[in-house]
């Protein structure tokens, strides 16, 4: 029986190490397939685990006092085979504390004294709790061992002052405060790296579990709340006209202002009970955020996502009246769950509802969106369609962004680019995307524009952090796209989508999910756009013409393999454009030679890549003599 289980272990460890050879792979997540928790066909492992836990949060808050007051309780679930001797809290809002770690400099209104732990016991036992300082990381040893498959039950009080100017969280105004990693929570527990000790710097965002949360708002009569989940007691919190429009909203296309800048000036939207007590509910979710104010007037609407079920999700908005933006953000709203749901990445919205909120981040969080104001209609558009497609990544599939950054915004870039050539129409979008997105690591040739893209992002910053999630990391995803085609990358993506939601997946159940629903092993693909120093720049090296035929041969001087259109004018004045996808790089990523039919005679050809921008194209132009 040993020898058997030896050569199975063995013939494992070969498949695995045989997997890397063609993709590197981190010793420890060789380790994690090797003991079966992920599978080299991109499902899960049979063996995967991950930990849960649920809390009960009570937030008190009484603008324009800045402290805010919360007590919690956490039962904290051990699914994995490992006894826990320690845990690990994540205490995000001591990055406001002077000497924190930060990406960039903090003004004195953005420093506070961080977040206070007044009590804490463990299994009903109070404990010392020692102050964390400067770190958002704090590691707490257990009285009692916490075993496979049991729980602890651990309670905080605790207060912090919100920062007058804000960022992803703080002061919006006197009066109008939003509330984002303001709790205490336990740190991920993953199978590949063990307790989550990331520092948050604010330049790398979310890696939760998947918990259940129940929690109260407490704020005084005359403030509205909106927040993560479902609204539980609109009756008891609103006045029936005001509980009955909400309610109106949940089910209907037509857009309805819940309470008008009247209404809200009037004082007779809320209960008028000194403390009214806004009660929410969200199940399994990573995170939750939540926006109060005594002035934010609120739209609502709401809109089929599920065309099979008919199911609807709510689009809600607070904001300023004067905000001119804002009083379309519930169409914008609209329109970005019905496209993201129907056509990309084409899996219903899988919340009951969004609210995007009047503030200063452009920021997501779970069924939130803080999103600053503009002048721009079509701008504050794609803002929030960019801010709203994060629901699918990281929240849906619960992607460890602060190390693989490029699993979510990179997703959310392409899709960004998708959703706006049905917007604006191809040509505009692509304009927009190559200055936005694109042109700045395109054409600069700095050393820290060409790190691979699987490079963990908390150890990088500015450019090679910005451009890595975002630009080159979208269009490495929508390469991808032209080299497979739409069929098989959108079977391919909601393959992966369907193994790994509301799990953690890596960027190797990712990598090998595709390899295994397209039946392709992609690794030439992968290798070639993530784990490499490429750029894009194409390079005309030689044409051949007859009467029938134009050879052209390509050099791929940067290395990416990226789609490129051929565009050939004959002597007539009349061009015709012969496009190629990534797949004319897959035998030689070096030099490519493609075969044109012409009829005529041939003048001039020019390549021309679209979004997918070619570093030098004095080398993109062939003339005859």
């Amino acid at each position: 029986m040993k020898k058997i289980v030896l050569i199975c272990c063995l013939t494992l460890f070969s498949v695995v190490n045989s997997q890397a050879q063609r993709l590197y792979m981190p010793r420890n997540m060789k380790q994690a397939y090797q003991k079966g928790t992920r599978s080299m066909d991109g499902k899960p492992g049979k063996n995967y685990w991950q930990n849960s836990a649920r809390y009960a949060i009570t937030v008190t808050a009484s603008p324009p006092n800045r402290t805010i007051r919360g007590t919690e309780e956490i039962t904290y679930i051990n699914n994995s085979p490992d006894t826990l001797r320690q845990l690990v809290f994540k205490l995000f809002l001591n990055s406001h504390k002077p000497g924190a770690v930060r990406q960039s400099p903090a003004s004195a209104d953005y420093m506070t004294s961080g977040i206070h732990i007044d009590k804490f016991a463990e299994n009903n036992t109070t404990k010392t709790w020692q102050d964390a300082g400067t770190t958002t990381t704090k590691r707490l040893v257990l009285t009692k061992p916490l075993m496979p498959r049991d729980s602890v039950k651990l309670a905080l009080d605790w207060h912090y002052d919100i920062s007058v100017e804000s960022n992803r969280e703080g002061s919006l105004d006197s009066t109008t405060y939003f509330l984002a990693y303001f709790y205490p929570r336990v740190a991920v527990y993953d199978d590949y790296y063990g307790w989550d000790r990331t520092e948050f710097t604010e330049a790398q965002e979310f890696y939760n579990d998947f918990n259940e949360y129940t929690f109260t708002v407490n704020v005084p009569k005359n403030y509205l709340v909106w927040a993560t989940g479902d609204l539980l007691n609109a009756d008891e919190v609103l006045q029936p006209t005001f509980a009955k429009r909400l309610s109106e909203s949940m089910s209907t296309d037509s857009i309805i202002h819940v309470a008008t800048l009247a209404d809200v000036t009037s004082g007779n939207v809320t209960k008028q009970q000194e403390v009214n007590s806004w009660k929410w509910k969200a199940n399994y979710v990573p995170d939750i955020a939540l926006c109060i104010s005594n002035h934010y007037v609120w739209d609502a609407s709401s809109v089929v996502v599920d065309k099979t079920t008919n199911r609807r999700s709510s689009v809600q908005a607070a904001f300023l009246d004067t905000a001119k933006d804002f009083h379309q953000m519930v169409g914008f709203g609209r329109h970005s769950l019905d496209w993201f749901s129907t056509n990309w990445p084409g899996i219903p919205y899988p919340y009951p509802k969004t609210t995007i909120v009047q503030g200063f981040a452009d920021m997501e969080y779970p069924m939130m969106v803080n999103d600053a104001t503009t002048s721009d209609l079509n701008f504050s558009r794609f803002v929030a369609e960019h801010e709203i497609a994060h629901t699918w990544f990281p929240f849906y599939m619960g992607i460890n962004e602060t190390r693989y950054g490029f699993m979510d915004e990179g997703w959310v870039t392409a899709l960004e680019f998708l959703i706006s050539q049905a917007d604006l129409g191809t040509e505009k979008a692509t304009s927009n995307f190559q200055q936005f997105r694109v042109a700045f690591w395109s054409k600069d040739p700095s050393a820290e524009e060409d790190l691979p893209i699987i490079t963990p992002a908390n150890i990088l910053s500015g450019a090679a952090l910005g451009n890595n999630e975002y630009g080159k990391a979208a269009i490495g995803y929508l390469a991808l796209k032209e080299l497979l085609g739409d069929a098989a990358f959108k079977k391919s993506l909601h393959e992966f989508m369907n193994r790994w939601h509301g799990k953690h997946p890596t960027p190797w159940d990712m990598f090998f999910s595709f390899n295994n629903t397209s039946g392709q092993d992609l690794s030439w693909f992968w290798n070639n756009w993530f784990f490499s120093n490429h750029y894009i720049d194409f390079a005309i090296q030689k044409v051949v013409t007859s009467p029938t035929k134009c050879t052209v041969t390509l050099e791929n001087i940067g290395g990416y393999v990226a789609p490129v259109d051929v565009i050939v004018t004959f002597a007539d004045g009349k061009t015709e454009t012969f496009h190629q996808t990534p797949n004319l790089w897959k035998s030689n990523q070096k030099l490519a030679t493609i075969n044109l039919p012409v009829q005529k005679k041939v003048q001039s050809i020019k390549l021309e890549g679209g979004i997918f921008m070619d570093a030098d194209t004095s080398n993109n132009i062939w003339k005859t003599k």
